[in-house]
């Protein structure tokens, strides 16, 4: 069946999640982000990547505002979107990651009433109110693995199987997808199950979430990375040959050409500290923050907020946006602007969902779907 599912698309930082359902054939039809920075970086990487602008646009605002039908409001505004996406589209989906560090285990821990957790509710709000034909809901694993978290995520799913949704969620690592990068996220993906019938499709039949996983955990994980290695400045250490050099990061830094690429010389330069960054070995992510990569390893999760500072593998620095950007293996055009902060490019990279992931997720929705040409 050839249909281009419409997506509307909230929280949507950079887009680099929309990218992956862009990507896989699904149509962006509405972005919506509340931070000035992220839209603006979202916007620049459209026109270098030369997408053609959302049917419906951009729109900047809190997704919790969406929620008050009021006449005139972003919500009364959504409302009237989404009726007539429904004129031309057969299909519409919500997708989004609200903010989460008030369920990370390194972050504030607030839970559903921190600000950031409101926001988890709203969207559920959102998708029960709207109706969308599927939706995907993605957050950090705290939500469903911290007891008194879990406890807010299976009330948000009661209520989305009241409104007639079909559940499914997985936890899933990036690196399962060929992303250089060890992060944990928990999925949950719902189709409303009068959609499902209408569609000829049996709810019962389990939903397809390994089909594009390239590297399974158990096996992904077992192999004898590299460790430690005293850090030298511009060393040089061949690839082991029993590791898969694809989701090393150095491997990234070259399939990116990271040191040519427009954000090559965007990376926080230290004011002090450098005898601390030389005593930091290759590959040493023990500590909370002064993690150092392996040149031939994974990266840990790409948290660049909160005091956690990434070092280059082996040289005297930070790493680049460039490279931060390769690590979400994002593609190597996909560039941010240069008028945003420092600040604000590592924060949209570290908050977005891994490009490879998230291309994966969308062609796993088509198989289910049964949507591919």
């Amino acid at each position: 069946m050839n249909i281009s599912p419409s997506i509307f698309s909230f929280f949507s930082g950079a887009g680099f999640l929309d990218l992956g359902f862009e990507t896989s054939g699904f149509n962006i039809a509405y972005v919506n982000e509340i931070f000035p920075p992220f839209i603006a970086a979202y916007r620049h990487a459209r026109e270098v990547l030369k997408l053609p602008l959302p049917e419906y646009g951009y729109h900047h605002g809190e997704a919790s505002d969406v929620t008050k039908l009021i006449a005139g409001s972003p919500a009364q505004r959504l409302n009237e979107l989404v009726k007539d996406c429904r004129k031309s589209h057969h299909i519409i989906g919500f997708i989004g990651g609200p903010p989460c560090p008030d369920f990370s285990i390194g972050g504030k821990n607030r839970g559903h009433l921190g600000d950031n957790g409101k926001l988890s509710a709203s969207y559920i709000e959102l998708i029960c109110r709207h109706q969308p034909d599927f939706f995907l809901f993605e957050n950090v694993k705290g939500l469903w693995r911290t007891t008194k978290h879990r406890l807010f995520f299976e009330s948000l799913k009661i209520q989305l199987q009241q409104a007639g949704y079909i559940l499914t969620e997985r936890l899933i690592n990036a690196i399962e997808y060929g992303v250089p990068q060890d992060r944990d996220r928990i999925i949950l993906i719902g189709f409303r199950e009068n959609f499902l019938k209408d569609m000829g499709i049996n709810h019962e039949v389990a939903f397809p979430w390994k089909n594009h996983i390239l590297y399974p955990k158990e096996k992904v994980f077992a192999y004898p990375w590299r460790e430690c290695e005293p850090f030298q400045e511009n060393s040089l250490i061949p690839c082991p040959d029993n590791i898969p050099q694809e989701l090393t990061v150095e491997y990234w830094f070259g399939k990116n050409n990271v040191l040519n690429h427009p954000n090559a010389k965007h990376y926080f330069q230290p004011r002090a500290g450098m005898i601390k960054f030389a005593a930091v070995d290759e590959g040493d992510d023990s500590k909370k923050s002064f993690k150092r990569l392996h040149r031939w390893r994974y990266s840990p999760t790409a948290c660049y907020g909160n005091n956690e500072v990434h070092l280059h593998p082996y040289k005297m620095r930070r790493i680049s946006v460039a490279e931060a950007l390769a690590i979400q293996s994002l593609p190597a055009n996909f560039i941010l602007p240069e008028n945003i902060t420092l600040t604000n490019m590592f924060k949209t990279i570290g908050n977005g969902v891994p490009y490879l992931a998230a291309k994966a997720l969308a062609q796993t929705i088509l198989d289910f779907l049964d949507l591919r040409n």
